[in-house]
């Protein structure tokens, strides 16, 4: 699995700084309980990343897309998605509510990027198809995983189900969440139609 990374530089690069934040997140986190719950996703995906490295191998921009997730979700894993330092961005839009979370589903949606280019370059379908289907793909993902947060809550129970599902009081926080998600989908897909163009 960790061939890739003597092969693959840039990847390697970002393993290594994904291993600093990953570090500094599992030093004293807010809550013990939450961090092993937020962590493990970040880490499946990780060696996901890793798995997949070794049989087909990313443009540097799909690595970066996927990355930034990784190191955003493993962040609010320390601190808990509700109370990560994020006052400068909430300040900037005018928020009472720390929208670190909303920036993280964002950033997920970017994965619809590596989707698409790995089915485009295996001639698996054709480029429409392609991110069509890496769109839905995470349009999908974001649905089972509000699922999977609201069930984790209602086990849990107590503070911890509530700093892990963290709505911060907001009835709407699931759909929001998915919007944000298709959103980074979105653009992560105009960017790909962009390079593509100028190449």
């Amino acid at each position: 699995m960790f061939s890739s990374l003597r092969t693959q530089p840039f990847l390697a690069t970002l393993t290594s700084l994904y291993s600093c934040v990953f570090l500094f997140s599992a030093f004293s986190p807010v809550s013990r309980v939450v961090w092993i719950a937020e962590i493990l996703p970040a880490l499946f995906i990780l060696a996901g990343i890793l798995y997949m490295s070794t049989r087909f191998k990313f443009s540097k921009t799909a690595y970066a897309l996927m990355f930034i997730w990784l190191i955003l979700h493993t962040m609010g894993s320390k601190y808990t998605f509700a109370d990560v330092p994020f006052d400068w961005f909430n300040d900037l839009i005018g928020s009472e509510r720390n929208n670190f979370d909303r920036v993280a589903h964002f950033s997920i949606g970017f994965y619809a990027y590596p989707i698409a280019e790995y089915l485009i370059k295996t001639k698996k379908c054709s480029a429409p198809l392609a991110m069509a289907f890496g769109l839905f793909t995470l349009m999908s993902v974001a649905a089972g995983y509000e699922i999977i947060e609201w069930w984790y809550a209602a086990v849990a129970g107590g503070e911890e189900g509530i700093a892990f599902l963290g709505s911060q009081g907001d009835i709407w926080d699931a759909q929001k969440d998915m919007l944000c998600d298709t959103s980074g989908a979105l653009v992560a897909l105009l960017l790909m139609v962009t390079q593509r163009k100028s190449n």
